[in-house]
């Protein structure tokens, strides 16, 4: 928000892109708060607005009548212009691809980038995803937080588990209970937290109001639920990873998450990060089944640490890097002799020395980079001007 401020005041406009429209509608309530008395004027843009506002939203923009644009993948259409565009900011940048970051930036001349994610990256593998920026770290809690107790248990605990999510709830608190989100398959997904929703609702706490959230329902459906829950009129609500980034619910003070052996630590860390976000003493209860011995050291991370690093060089090392990113995302390093994790040392003397070499030689043309330069030139000729 500040360096928002400062761009704005400096005579440029900002874009902010967050990945939910939950989150994208979060930001802009902030930012008007503090920022509409300076005389900034923030704006929203996200798939659900009508046609007519969207128009007249991208002509303001264009005319430069809007300072801080905030909104979700939309803001990365071509119709999409700015006057003067002189910052970008991705926020939960993991669940953003490189390429992303990159065409929301070119809509700027030069323009100043600042990504942020909450999802710790080993700091070791951080230097190779984000190597073309500055990296800061904020690892301490803001004031007033409480540590956030997780606890590991198998399906013999589950009605212990239902009795204290029943104590919270008797004390005023709310509660999250998290379904695995399936592998491209919403349907199962959307099944597993509609029947778990029935289960509680007529079986389990019939005396609670419950609700459910997932992917496939409609954007204004989502918020209206979030909303009700952020307002206190739902005790329980059960959710797949929607909830994952930047719900802000201070009341909530449990989660459960189910089969949390299908989740990566990393996932599990931001999961976690939904509840202790206000005065009250915060539990997160990961049940899981199997008794494999990764499992088992897995669950033992997320119990022991509440370091998001620890635990997300843990996940690298438990998991590969493919999986701990999923390899769908663009712009993984896939390496054919080298392994992220046990290789990291060769790896981070390999690009002291490849900027070494940028600097001394930018154009490779000493004759103690002859063969580097002819590699490159095999390797990128169709890719680049040499």
């Amino acid at each position: 928000m500040i360096s928002a401020y400062k761009a704005v005041k400096c005579g440029f406009q900002v874009a902010i892109m967050a990945p939910t429209a939950i989150l994208a509608s979060q930001h802009l309530e902030s930012f008007n708060q503090i920022l509409s008395k300076y005389g900034i004027k923030s704006e929203l843009l996200i798939g659900s607005i009508t046609k007519k506002k969207k128009e007249e939203i991208l002509k303001r923009l264009e005319n430069g009548e809007i300072d801080i644009l905030i909104g979700t993948h939309a803001l990365l259409e071509e119709n999409v212009v700015f006057k003067k565009l002189g910052l970008v900011v991705t926020d939960e940048q993991h669940r953003f691809g490189v390429r992303q970051r990159s065409t929301i930036a070119s809509k700027g001349e030069n323009a100043d980038v600042l990504v942020m994610t909450a999802t710790p990256i080993p700091r070791t593998l951080a230097l190779i995803l984000y190597g073309d920026l500055d990296i800061s770290i904020i690892d301490e809690l803001p004031p007033n937080r409480k540590k956030i107790d997780t606890f590991a248990v198998t399906k013999t605990m589950e009605q212990r588990v239902n009795n204290f999510i029943k104590k919270q709830i008797e004390e005023g608190r709310q509660a999250y209970i998290v379904c695995p989100l399936v592998e491209e398959n919403e349907e199962i997904n959307a099944k597993s937290v509609l029947e778990l929703a029935e289960k509680y609702k007529t079986q389990i706490f019939p005396e609670y109001k419950v609700e459910y959230l997932h992917g496939k329902m409609r954007p204004t459906e989502k918020d209206e639920i979030m909303q009700n829950f952020k307002e206190g009129k739902i005790d329980i609500l059960i959710s797949t990873t929607v909830i994952e980034v930047g719900v802000n619910v201070p009341n909530a003070s449990i989660m459960v998450i189910e089969n949390a052996e299908r989740f990566g630590l990393a996932q599990l860390h931001q999961l976690r990060g939904r509840v202790g976000r206000g005065e009250y003493k915060s539990y997160c209860i990961l049940k899981y089944q199997g008794s494999s011995e990764v499992i088992r050291k897995r669950m033992k991370t997320m119990v022991d640490t509440n370091d998001g690093f620890v635990i997300a060089e843990k996940d690298l090392e438990l998991r590969g890097s493919g999986e701990f990113f999923g390899t769908k995302q663009h712009g993984i390093p896939e390496f054919k002799i080298a392994n992220l994790f046990e290789d990291m040392k060769v790896l981070k003397m390999v690009q002291n020395l490849a900027i070494k070499i940028e600097e001394e030689d930018p154009k490779l043309e000493l004759e103690k980079n002859s063969k580097l330069k002819k590699l490159v030139e095999n390797k990128f000729s169709n890719r680049i001007e040499i």
